[in-house]
């Protein structure tokens, strides 16, 4: 998962980095809110850590920025040295999911944010998982289009399983680069773009059909599915 951690405080920061990353997860680090905010104009992430005390912004106005720009389910935990009852009601009501008070520990902290990233995305990745006619089998990496087998390499198997378990979502071209190439690759833009223009061959995801990719111009891609569409877990 790709996570952001926002604080004004370069050691706390670190330690954010460490645990995210000792929980598997990449990590991003922000020390100002507007920088956080820039960043969210132009990338996805799958949870956010905020603090609630910054040199630009109130933590509490960045929550309460992305519910109304970016996203209301984003999971959001708030970390901060508030402790007053009134706070943690201020910090939840704004829009965060959830409240930590500093300092930080560690195995509370990946135990929260897992809790946090089941509840938002809770597809098994050890099932068969059905979207519509397609199948994937997380096992094998295959995938069928009406019980028909579709021959994917790996990358394409991930970023294709990527788009359907966010469909509908918008996610960013370094997220998707990320995910399908790993964090410190540096594979060029082109081959993102390469990658999706197969998928779109192979699993027909063509404008015009009931399930497409959909390009946005300086940001990235979304899986547009049916308005009916359900998903089920084998």
């Amino acid at each position: 998962m790709r996570i952001a951690a926002l604080d004004d405080d370069a050691l706390q920061l670190q330690l954010l980095e460490q645990v995210v990353r000792e929980a598997g997860h990449s990590c991003h680090t922000f020390l100002k809110g507007t920088a956080l905010q820039q960043a969210l104009r132009r990338e996805s992430f799958d949870l956010l850590l905020v603090d609630w005390e910054l040199p630009d912004i109130a933590g509490t106005e960045v929550v309460r920025w992305v519910r109304e720009q970016v996203s209301k389910e984003l999971p959001i935990i708030f970390i901060t040295h508030r402790s007053e009852e009134a706070d943690i009601v201020e910090g939840l009501s704004c829009g965060a999911d959830d409240f930590m008070i500093k300092p930080v520990r560690a195995a509370e902290l990946r135990a929260r944010m897992s809790a946090l990233l089941r509840r938002a995305y809770p597809l098994s990745a050890q099932s068969v998982l059905n979207f519509g006619p397609y199948r994937f089998h997380t096992a094998t990496n295959g995938i069928e289009i009406d019980g028909k087998p579709v021959e994917v390499t790996h990358r394409e198997y991930t970023l294709a399983l990527t788009l359907f378990q966010n469909q509908g979502r918008l996610l960013s071209r370094d997220h998707l680069r990320e995910v399908v190439w790993g964090h410190n690759s540096e594979v060029q833009s082109r081959s993102l773009d390469t990658h999706v223009s197969r998928l779109r061959n192979l699993l027909n995801l063509r404008a015009g059909q009931p399930y497409s990719i959909s390009a946005i111009y300086g940001y990235g891609y979304r899986l547009d599915v049916p308005e009916t569409e359900t998903t089920s877990v084998a």
